[in-house]
């Protein structure tokens, strides 16, 4: 039976540890003059102007991750009223009003967990299972996505998967989904977190030499 749902970013479901997850977010802001499209479920990085943007690179890039967007709101500079959309489609397809912030709402707890789909077949369970505590990055699709539902397209990389430091993802667990958990059709659902979170201490991805984000 084929996975349901195979691209979609990164979906927050919780917290580690079964913390309350109060689907709480927290308030960024977008240059208003920023030409790039940040669909819902992609990973979002700092930036030294104060305000973020998607992250440079489908394996994270070297800037520590400081959360997924879930939606942005702007005041429209035709319609005069502010805007909500679950993704910001760029300037060039938004009129704003500069006049006022493009803000991003941003699930950035360091300890959030998101649901991802992988973006290949893992086989079986075992095989799947054997993914659990090591590391991955996104497919090669990790920016792009759909401007009608706002959605990412970004998907797990299997091909990835290992334990090296510098990739974006820990894997934490296999989701409990049946409809999305044919292991042997891309699309199945796995449970990750960031891996050197912006807002985790001295987490970084400068050296695999001193990264204490290895998985094993």
């Amino acid at each position: 039976m084929a996975n349901a749902e195979t691209s979609f970013g990164l979906r927050p479901i919780g917290m580690v540890g079964s913390g309350p997850n109060s689907t709480g977010l927290t308030k960024y802001e977008i240059a208003s003059d920023n030409t790039n499209v940040i669909y819902n479920g992609a990973i979002c990085v700092p930036l030294a102007a104060g305000v973020i943007d998607y992250a440079g690179a489908t394996d994270g890039g070297t800037t520590q991750a400081l959360g997924v967007l879930v939606g942005v709101e702007y005041v429209d500079s035709v319609l005069n009223k502010t805007i909500f959309k679950n993704f910001w489609p760029g300037s060039g397809s938004a009129s704003v009003d500069t006049n006022f912030p493009v803000k991003a709402l941003v699930a950035d707890n360091p300890n959030q967990l998101f649901v991802v789909a992988a973006d290949a077949t893992l086989t079986n369970r075992t095989t799947a299972l054997a993914a659990v505590h090591a590391n991955a990055s996104l497919g090669t699709s990790a920016r792009t996505g759909s401007t009608t539902t706002g959605k990412s397209n970004s998907q797990l990389g299997v091909s990835t998967i290992a334990v090296t430091a510098t990739l974006p993802l820990r894997i934490v667990g296999l989701a409990d989904d049946a409809a999305n958990n044919d292991w042997a059709s891309a699309g199945a659902h796995l449970y990750v977190r960031l891996n050197a979170h912006f807002n985790a201490g001295t987490r970084g991805f400068a050296s695999q030499t001193n990264a204490d984000s290895t998985g094993i």
